[in-house]
Formats: structure tokens, sequence, C-alpha cells
């Protein structure tokens, strides 16, 4: 079983039609088109990351956590065109609790609803339960993101309930934020099998 100090920079995950490998600094510049030129990927980010200058930050920060073992960010790669399509992470890692959390997920606009989603949740699921020995993968997001939870239902989750006025959004005001998890027993008796039927 890894932790998540052992995986480092060689934790890469792939199946036929996407790679995600641990984020770089150097992959500020495979993804800055997005920040660029699509803002509105972060309509319902809890931080500003539209721009080169949030970006950069933004980078920074995701590295910074996995250094201090909090988190672990990975670059999407799309293999069927060739193009680095977003990122996603694990946060909130807990393994004396077996817990985890499955987020900071966003892709280039082309990449949304292409089938993208489903193969990076299937390695990371399978990476969570059956490397990390998880007992329990939770999601979140802004409780109007309806894109967002739509994605999460499709692959097996289960919403949980509503978490009011949960955090600030990047624009200050507050959010409510949607729980939803997948159980261990759930991805060994379902899940995993209906949404590798998907991919």
């Amino acid at each position: 079983m890894y932790t998540v100090f052992e995986m480092n920079n060689d934790c890469i995950l792939e199946d036929d039609c996407v790679l995600l490998r641990p984020l770089t600094a150097e992959d500020c510049n495979s993804l800055l088109f997005y920040a660029l030129n699509e803002p509105e990927l972060w309509n319902y980010s809890l931080v500003s990351v539209a721009g080169e200058e949030n970006f950069t930050k933004y980078i920074d920060s995701a590295l910074a956590a996995r250094v201090a073992g909090k988190e672990y960010p990975f670059i999407v790669f799309d293999k069927r065109t060739g193009e680095y399509a977003g990122s996603t992470r694990f946060y909130d890692i807990q393994f004396l609790q077996k817990t985890v959390q499955l987020g900071y997920t966003w892709y280039g606009k082309k990449f949304q609803g292409s089938g993208l989603n489903k193969h990076c949740k299937f390695l990371l699921l399978q990476f969570a339960f059956e490397q990390w020995g998880m007992e329990r993968v939770e999601f979140r997001a802004d409780n109007n993101n309806d894109r967002s939870v739509a994605a999460m239902k499709s692959i097996g989750c289960k919403e949980e309930g509503v978490l009011r006025s949960n955090v600030f959004k990047a624009d200050g005001t507050r959010r409510d934020s949607i729980v939803l998890s997948i159980l261990k027993h759930e991805w060994e008796g379902v899940v995993k099998e209906r949404l590798l039927s998907r991919l």
C-alpha cells in the first residue's frame, strides 16, 4: 500500500484513452491556455484561477500541498487527441481513517462530455480503493453546479446531503456544498463493473 509520501513523482495512472501523471511546475505552460481563454471553467471554484498570475498561484499551491503530504495533484493527458486536458487531485487524505476526497477536477471545454472524465475517475477510484485500501472516497461541489453533480452521480456517487453556507467562493459570497461518496463495498459490488462497462 502506498502513502502519499511514497508516491512522490512516479505515480502514473493510465489506460488506452487517458494518462494521469503527477503535476509539475512546468505543467503551468501546458495548461495556461485554459486559464487565459476559458476562465468560465472556474465559475464554481473556491479560488480565482483565470489569468496567468492566478493560474501560477494555483499550480504553486497544488505542488506545495503535495510536498506537505496533504494533496496529490495530477495533470490529465488525453491520448486520443494528444493534448493536455486539465487537472484533478486527491486531497484531505486520511490514511488512518481510510478516507480521501477526490476533486479540484476541471477539463477544457473540448474534453467535457467526451468520456474523458469517466476514464479518469475509474483510474483514480481503482487506485484509491485497491492500492491505498481506502474505505470511502468523497466528492464535493457547489450545489448549483449541475454539470459537476450530474457527472459525479453518473459514475456511481451517492448523494449524502448539503453543507449549507459551507465555504467562501472566489467572489467572497458563501456556497452550499453538496457531498457525495462511494464506499469500498459499493466499488467492489457494483460501481467498478458498471463504470468499466461505460468506458
